[in-house]
């Protein structure tokens, strides 16, 4: 199983950017998708997860800023990100969990300048 991740980039304070995820070879759906992001100097955390039911989940920092869908094709999420903030500069890393395996993304720089 292989993830594409496109999106990223340098965004201004208070800007938008969206995140895609996109999972190819295999043929079960994703019990959870998520993105999880490390800035230098500090620990990993979890982003935002949406399960197969569509539960989702955000880090609080995020909550009311970060949307997390699920597309219409198998196996894609998107990461709407708005109002960012130079403290969301990080490398955003897409996690997908199928049935016990787990798959990460090669991760995409996301950076906001003030």
């Amino acid at each position: 199983v292989q993830l594409v991740e496109p999106g990223g980039g340098l965004v201004q304070v208070g800007g938008s950017l969206r995140l895609s995820c996109a999972t190819a070879g295999s043929i079960l759906s994703a019990n959870v998708m998520a993105w999880y992001r490390q800035a230098p100097g500090k620990q990993g955390e979890l982003v935002a997860s949406i399960s197969s039911g569509g539960s989702k989940n955000y880090e609080d920092s995020v909550k009311g800023r970060f949307t997390i869908s699920r597309g219409n094709a198998k196996n894609t999420a998107y990461l709407q990100m708005d109002s960012l903030k130079p403290e969301d500069t990080a490398v955003y890393y897409c996690h997908v969990r199928i049935t016990i395996r787990q798959y990460w993304g090669q991760g995409t720089q996301v950076t906001v300048s003030s």
